[in-house]
């Protein structure tokens, strides 16, 4: 529980910003097993849905959800899988 005002407005960003970085993680890791199931299916939109994980992961670190490295790394690891099958 806040004891002072500021401890309040902390408290109601934290909750604000957790909510955002959850529906961020949420949708970016929604579109990478997307794009790795069309890839493992060789969906004819395998494309498509790489191209968007990508944006998706992208738009995570750009917002600080995620870190650089670890959003490079899910990329790297998206197109080793595209490009073995």
């Amino acid at each position: 529980m806040a004891n002072s005002k500021s401890a309040e407005k902390r408290d109601r960003q934290r909750e604000t910003r957790r909510l955002k970085n959850r529906a961020a993680l949420g949708s970016m890791r929604t579109a990478l097993k997307k794009a790795r199931t069309a890839i493992s299916e060789k969906s004819s939109d395998t494309d498509k849905l790489v191209t968007a994980a990508i944006s998706k992961i992208d738009r995570a670190v750009s917002k600080g959800t995620i870190k650089r490295n670890t959003g490079s790394r899910y990329i790297s690891r998206l197109m080793i899988l595209k490009n073995k099958n």
